[in-house]
């Protein structure tokens, strides 16, 4: 391969296919968190019962990530797709309908449903349309939703929450659901499963489970701290189960997730570097709206305002990052990565409401492109020297890493905070102290980006080269190019 080899025009129209969807899922993602306190307003209830329609999607996403591989192998990619954006159409639909908090947390059940299977059924289908090639390049474009969300998310959630009707938020994924839905059903290729492997109940009994109590334990560790019982009791609840599930996967032949991958060295630093980033990653994209907010007096618009340059900087690395990933390895590009965000949050630990808001915006830039050299070749690595039907398997661990190493990062920053303001009385020296833990919490990302593959050991682990693609998808390239010309 040279580095000029272009990405086969059918990769770029399968992900633009499926991009269009999984927006929907990432705008719903980030934009309910401003608007909490309106929807306890106009339903009448209580923020901390109305934190359930976060907690509810968060839980529901996570229970069904782990059945997308069996999903994925008993009906095929293409189907679990179309399914699993109709469920969160369906659920989008009955939120923006819902009368009263209950209803929006059930209909909020079934958008996690749907959300769940989508993202990793999306990196699956595009990884394999790769055939495993020019894996740095492939992961800039499955990123390109979690970097768009963030950016659009908290802006059109507060153009909504200050303009418009809080339904909104939810009827506003309809659109580009249905456009989802259209595109997927006409260009997606049919993908018939090779076997029908029976569901595995018992493996799905503990690790489903498992996982949400490891969130819920999470979620209320960020209101209250860890010492107490309803944070405790999921935790520890949740971490019998999930070890329960590692005893019984590893020595079932065909797991409902396959954890012998931790055994391949890329999938499993990849996976451990993505749950040590929830500290320095998503634990300081939850700082930073708050401190523009409690610190600098704006409103969530304003917030959502502010962080637009940290996105802008993720998109505008995204593509360089996956060149060079695929050029000289992961390794070097992730570290350098991780020392750029450590060094440009570094300042936030000295910013109050009087800070240059410009210099601050040029930190925020910065930061976004330590962002986007991180983010793509973790992800990339995962991938390597992989076979095709492992690469379901690798979305769901990557992704349950993701998962449970940001809300554990989130989680123990907002400790951080709300200990610091209570010991001091001072809300921005609280910051600031919140601001250093995630500064050097991303240089020990830094150095246990140290385990990712080199470029040598990268070409040594894809010897063994993935399936390629078929030659009925090399003999509808010109079809793929004319779906990627409609697309654009």
């Amino acid at each position: 391969m040279t580095t000029k080899e272009r990405l086969d025009p059918k990769v770029l129209g399968t992900a633009g296919i499926l991009i269009t969807g999984a927006l929907a899922v990432l705008f719903d993602t980030t934009i309910v968190g401003v608007a909490l306190h309106s929807l306890a307003d106009d339903l009448h209830t209580s923020v901390a019962t109305v934190q359930w329609v976060a907690t509810a999607y968060l839980l529901a996403l996570g229970m069904t990530v782990p059945l997308s591989t069996w999903a994925t192998a008993r009906f095929g990619g293409r189907r679990v797709w179309l399914f699993s954006l109709a469920v969160f159409m369906v659920g989008s639909v009955a939120a923006g309908a819902s009368w009263n908090a209950p209803a929006l947390i059930a209909a909020r059940v079934v958008q996690g449903v749907g959300g769940g299977l989508m993202m990793p059924v999306m990196t699956t289908l595009i990884v394999r349309a790769a055939g495993g090639r020019m894996l740095g390049r492939v992961t800039s474009i499955i990123t390109l939703p979690a970097v768009l969300g963030p950016i659009l998310g908290p802006l059109v959630g507060g153009l909504i929450v200050t303009h418009l009707d809080w339904r909104w938020m939810f009827w506003v994924n309809i659109p580009l659901s249905v456009a989802g839905l259209v595109l997927a059903a006409r260009f997606l290729d049919r993908d018939e499963p090779a076997s029908r492997p029976r569901l595995d109940v018992v493996g799905f009994a503990l690790l489903a489970p498992g996982i949400a109590a490891v969130l819920l334990g999470f979620s209320g560790a960020s209101d209250g701290g860890f010492a107490h019982a309803g944070v405790l009791v999921p935790l520890i609840l949740g971490a019998v189960l999930v070890a329960g599930f590692v005893l019984y996967a590893i020595r079932r032949p065909e797991p409902l997730v396959d954890l012998r991958l931790f055994t391949h060295r890329p999938t499993s630093s990849s996976s451990a570097v993505l749950f040590f980033s929830g500290f320095s990653l998503y634990g300081a994209l939850f700082l930073l709206p708050l401190f523009y907010q409690q610190v600098r007096g704006g409103s969530a618009l304003d917030a959502g305002i502010a962080l637009i340059p940290q996105g802008i900087g993720s998109l505008l690395s995204r593509t360089v990052a996956g060149q060079l990933t695929d050029r000289i390895g992961a390794r070097i590009i992730t570290v350098v990565g991780f020392v750029v965000v450590g060094a440009t949050t570094l300042p936030f630990a000295f910013a109050d409401a009087h800070t240059s808001a410009w210099s601050l915006a040029v930190m925020l830039l910065l930061r976004g492109i330590g962002l986007g050299a991180v983010t793509v070749p973790v992800f990339a690595v995962a991938y390597l020297g992989l076979g095709r039907e492992q690469v379901a398997h690798a979305s769901a661990l990557v992704r349950i890493a993701q998962q449970i190493g940001g809300s554990f990062g989130t989680a123990v920053l907002a400790v951080l905070l709300h200990r610091a303001a209570a010991g001091s009385g001072d809300l921005t020296a609280a910051f600031h102290e919140a601001f250093w833990w995630a500064t050097g919490l991303a240089a020990l990302a830094a150095l246990l980006s140290l385990t990712l593959p080199s470029r040598k050991e990268a070409v040594e682990a894809s010897a063994d080269e993935p399936e390629r693609p078929s030659e009925s998808t090399r003999a509808n390239r010109d079809e793929a190019q004319q779906v990627l010309d409609e697309l654009v």
